[in-house]
């Protein structure tokens, strides 16, 4: 039982505690710790040493200690063994009655070089990301960080944001610098004043340079919304190869991730009729040209996410 001394969790629809391995032992636990107000929040991390047998107190990870949202934060190691860290962030919201604009959120992020002991410097990854969808992170062929979020492009336009993290030399000097757009992603355009609570999924196409993504959205056909969650390829800047989105073979498909090994693509998403619920996973074995459903389980009446 990990000793959380007493901090209220949040585990909730796309807010859940996440867990890491890096070298030397290293293991982190984090969770976003809610604060008295509302969408306000901490970034808490535990860390190990032993390989999880053992595990500190928790501590704060970011620099900013405002009440403010620090939430929907993502963990993973490099292949140099740095911990990156990224959340949503509200820092950059201007006062109220000041009269400027803000649209979303914004990604902040930090790098430990030491599993979680110290972090370098708070730096801004992207303006303007939606405020409440979990943030993706893989692993890059070269042996860097990726990540795709939900972004704000335009006024509500809400499609995906992709960026290669700064590596831990890199990441001070971010802090201070100028914030580059995203590559953008996704082409749904999808506009809608809110936060859909529907993150998307990355993993590195390990077989060659690129990736392969799962996301939620709403797209017009024939003057008509068709929502769904669709798979795509993307090159390894982040842009999707068109030809290769496909609707994943379920109308009620939701909060999908992607996983790969080697020439192996697994997708696995939720889907409900409203008294069973199912998780089906899409295989393919060349890389995404082509898929099979396989159903891995079901349950009958109330689980996991069935307030939705």
């Amino acid at each position: 039982i990990l000793n959380t001394q007493q901090d209220e969790i949040a585990a909730d629809g796309e807010s859940r505690p996440k867990m890491a391995f890096g070298p030397n032992g290293w293991a982190v636990v984090t969770y976003t710790q809610p604060l008295p107000k509302p969408y306000t929040g901490f970034v808490r991390m535990l860390r190990s040493t032993d390989g999880g047998q053992t595990f500190s107190a928790p501590f704060t990870v970011h620099q900013d200690r405002q009440e403010i949202t620090h939430r929907f934060e993502s963990i993973l190691f490099d292949a140099q063994g740095n911990l990156h860290t990224l959340w949503i962030d509200k820092r950059d919201m201007p006062p109220k009655g000041v009269g400027q604009k803000y649209i979303g959120a914004a990604v902040y992020g930090n790098v430990s070089k030491d599993g979680g002991a110290t972090f370098g410097p708070d730096y801004k990854l992207a303006d303007h990301s939606c405020e409440c969808c979990r943030i993706a992170m893989s692993n890059t062929p070269d042996g860097k960080v990726a990540a795709v979020w939900r972004h704000v492009f335009g006024e509500q336009t809400r499609d995906h944001g992709f960026a290669v993290l700064p590596g831990a030399s890199s990441a001070a000097s971010s802090a201070q610098g100028q914030t580059k757009s995203p590559v953008r992603s996704t082409f749904d355009d999808w506009q809608i004043n809110a936060c859909p609570h529907h993150g998307p999924g990355l993993a590195a196409n390990t077989s060659q340079t690129g990736f392969h993504m799962v996301w939620f959205g709403i797209r017009k056909q024939d003057g008509q919304d068709v929502p769904g969650v669709r798979y795509a390829r993307l090159n390894a800047n982040g842009e999707p190869f068109l030809s290769s989105v496909k609707s994943l073979p379920d109308a009620r498909a939701e909060h999908a991730d992607v996983l790969t090994h080697k020439q192996r693509v697994m997708v696995v998403w939720r889907s409900s009729d409203g008294n069973t619920s199912t998780l089906k996973t899409w295989i393919s074995d060349n890389e995404g040209q082509s898929f099979s459903v396989k159903i891995l389980g079901l349950t009958q009446g109330p689980n996991d996410r069935s307030e939705e």
